[in-house]
Parts: structure tokens; C-alpha cells; sequence
């Protein structure tokens, strides 16, 4: 990567709900001498967001380009050293970015939750690694907890000498948060694509098919994504879907492959959401299951899509600020390794988990990326969160608040 870049973070989407909160967390964190830009369409829009920032983003340049304009994504990815993106629905938006900083050489993160997207991202794996570009995918909720969750149990295992993890269950022990337009537009996106186009709804069904090409999986029949409810004799406790399995189990079966498969061949990874062991338990299993279902359902119909537009935030809009700040998350990962020993990981943090949450774990890789790149692995290409920064990463969130914690069971 050239070391004459102007910036070092450009955040590409800055006006947009999470972008103007990961500009925010920059202005307040960052540390002095870190150079930030701000980047979108607007020119008045960016300056009029940088006036309501903290003081510290004061002097910060502004920088104009457009999802659609190839030329100006490249002069935006060719004068920093990483583009934090939140510029989405990112299989409509986002190709083009990830295009231009592969062959600027420049480190990329992003937010995204569509299969689809990173496996055409992956077509890029090659143009990436040739100039050493890290693409950085799911760096927010998802699906940095349930990556460095798992990275962490591989860690401590080893060093105990505990074997390689089998059996491995992610947990959502507590949530609370609300929901943005653009988390809506991407779903709908995602939907729209699936209902139209056979091989997607193959790709999307596939529990591999994030895995690098030629690289071998695992069981996908063992690992089918399970939308049903039950009581775990394990955990001792009621489980339900949790939304983003289907996809966050992807990235981490990605990490696994990335790594030359450090945490076993064995491995079987899933998600799910703990509902509790009363007599209730069972009601609000299903409950959580029926309320996916009928999202889905009513975004997949047309006039059922109608309606809920109607009431459900538009793009560019989210929870109030409220919201974020009572917002939290709770989550265990449970594992059970190849010699029988068992291990729990913990990761949590305060704050709306889409949005003050996110915005605190994105911003933290962007500056991990940029200022931690004596400490990453020497991997580039199209990467996860555990993959281009495990430890790095870890140290960073661990200081900004996040719990990221193991313990012997």
C-alpha cells in the first residue's frame, strides 16, 4: 500500500443513518493525527453533517463519489489507505467499491448481511491479493461477535491443548435494538433476487458458499440452517431462529477455511436464540419463529410489502438515539472440542447492537486496519473480520468496552 495516501479512514456513506454514527465514533475516538474523510454524493450534505459532528472532525476533508461513477470510486479509494463503507444495499451498491480498492491496493470494511454480494465479491479474491488489499467483509454486528467469538475459542483451546472445536453453538442470550430503512432495503433486495433467480436460492441455501473455491466443506446436510424451535438438552434452555444465522454462520465457516482450517475439520458451527427454560418458553420460541416467518412472508408479497413500507422506517432512517444508547446484546458461544473439554465465550457490549454497537465495531476495525497493520496476517484478498485481524482486533474492541471473554467449562 503506497504511504503517501491523503487519509488514512475515508468513510464512504457518511450522511446516511450508520455512516453519520461510524463518522461520529471516529470524531470522538480516533486517535490525534488520525486523518478522516468524509465521502458521499453530497458535497452539502457532507459539509453540513461535518458542522454537527464533534469538534474533532472539524478540518476533516470532504469527498465526493458515487456508487454509480467508477471514476470517482477510485479516485476516493486511491487517496486513503481504507474505505470504511456503509453504502448499501451492497449487492446493488457496493461491487464497484470493492472493484477499486482490490486494484488501488487499499484495505476496505463494510457492514453487510447478503450472501450473495460477498460470494460475487470472492470472483475479486485474486485482483485483491495481487496488490495486497485486505476486503474486509461484516464488520459490524455482523458479524464481528460471532467471528472473533469462535476465533477466541480456537485460541484458548490451542493453547490448552484441548484439541481442535467440533460442536459449536452461538447463543443470543439477550438483545435489544431497533431496526433501520437501509437493514429493510437490503432485506427486500435480497428477497426480490431470491424469489426471481434459481441458483441464488441454491447459493443462499448453501452453508459453503462463502467457503474459497476447490476448498473442501463439510457435512451441508449437518449444517443446514434450522429454522425450527425446540428445548437444547445442552444448554438447558428453549432455542429459537435467530435472524442472522443463516448468514453470520457463512463468515465464520469462511474464517475457518481462510485460516488453512485452524479450528478443525470437525468443526460444526450454528446460531441460535435462547428463549429460556420456563413454562412460557416454548410460546416465546415459537412466537420469535412465527415473527421471522411473517416478516419474511409479508416482504416477499407485494401488497403485504405495501403496507409494512408504510409503517416500517424508510432508508436513511433508524432508531432514535434513545434507542441506541438502551440498546445492549448478550451473546455465548458454546464449544465442545475433539479431546471432550468445553469452553464458553462471551461477548457483549452496551448500545444498540445494528447501530451504536455496530458503529463502535466498525470503526474500530477501520482503525485497526489503518494504524494495526504490523500486527494483522499476511493475507489479503477477500477476507472476514478473524481472518485479516483476529487479535489486533480483539485488543482494540476489548479497550473500547466490548466484553470478549473465554472460560473453561
Amino acid at each position: 500500500m503506497a504511504a503517501d495516501r491523503t487519509l488514512d479512514i475515508t468513510v464512504f456513506g457518511a450522511t446516511g443513518f450508520v455512516g453519520a454514527l461510524v463518522a461520529g465514533y471516529l470524531a470522538e475516538h480516533a486517535p490525534d493525527g488520525v486523518r478522516v474523510g468524509l465521502a458521499g454524493r453530497s458535497e452539502e450534505k457532507l459539509a453540513r453533517l461535518r458542522t454537527d459532528l464533534p469538534a474533532g472532525a472539524r478540518e476533516w476533508p470532504l469527498v465526493v463519489a458515487n456508487s454509480t461513477d467508477a471514476e470517482s470510486l477510485a479516485v476516493m479509494a486511491r487517496g486513503t489507505r481504507v474505505v470504511a463503507t456503509t453504502v448499501g444495499p451492497y449487492r446493488r451498491e457496493g461491487l464497484g467499491l470493492v472493484e477499486a480498492c482490490a486494484d488501488a491496493g487499499t484495505d476496505y470494511a463494510d457492514l453487510t448481511g447478503e450472501v450473495l454480494f460477498v460470494r460475487e465479491s470472492i470472483e475479486r479474491d485474486a485482483r485483491a491479493a495481487a496488490t495486497g488489499a485486505r476486503i474486509v467483509h461484516s464488520c459490524g454486528f455482523d458479524s464481528i461477535p460471532s467471528d472473533l467469538g469462535v476465533y477466541l475459542l480456537h485460541e484458548r483451546a490451542q493453547a490448552d491443548g484441548a484439541g481442535d472445536l467440533e460442536d459449536t453453538t452461538l447463543v443470543v442470550t439477550a438483545m435489544r435494538g431497533g431496526l433501520s430503512g437501509g437493514t429493510l432495503a437490503s432485506m427486500e433486495g435480497q428477497i426480490d433476487e431470491l424469489k426471481s433467480d434459481r441458483e441464488a436460492r441454491r447459493l443462499a441455501a448453501d452453508p459453503y458458499a462463502l467457503v474459497p473455491e476447490g476448498a473442501p466443506g463439510g457435512d451441508a446436510e449437518a449444517e443446514r440452517d434450522s429454522f425450527g424451535v425446540g428445548r437444547d438438552e445442552q444448554l438447558g434452555q428453549w432455542v429459537a431462529p435467530f435472524v442472522m444465522a443463516s448468514y453470520n454462520t457463512r463468515i465464520v465457516r469462511r474464517s475457518n477455511a481462510l485460516q488453512d482450517y485452524a479450528y478443525g475439520r470437525g468443526f460444526r458451527y450454528r446460531e441460535v436464540m435462547a428463549v429460556g427454560s420456563g413454562p412460557l418458553a416454548p410460546v416465546k420460541a415459537a412466537a420469535v419463529a412465527g415473527g421471522l416467518a411473517a416478516l419474511a412472508g409479508g416482504l416477499a408479497f407485494g401488497p403485504t410489502r405495501t403496507l409494512l413500507d408504510r409503517v416500517l422506517p424508510s432508508p436513511g432512517e433508524g432508531p432514535s438515539e434513545e434507542t441506541r444508547r438502551r440498546g445492549y446484546f448478550r451473546i455465548e458461544v458454546h464449544v465442545r472440542t475433539s479431546s471432550g473439554a468445553r469452553y464458553v465465550a462471551r461477548v457483549a457490549a452496551n448500545g444498540d447492537p445494528g447501530y451504536a454497537a455496530t458503529a463502535m465495531m466498525m470503526g474500530e476495525a477501520a482503525l485497526c486496519l489503518a494504524l494495526d497493520r504490523d500486527r494483522l496476517p499476511h493475507r489479503a484478498g477477500i477476507l472476514t473480520p478473524a481472518g485479516a485481524m483476529d487479535g489486533a482486533l480483539v485488543q482494540r474492541l476489548r479497550a473500547a468496552g466490548m466484553t470478549l471473554d473465554v472460560e473453561r467449562g
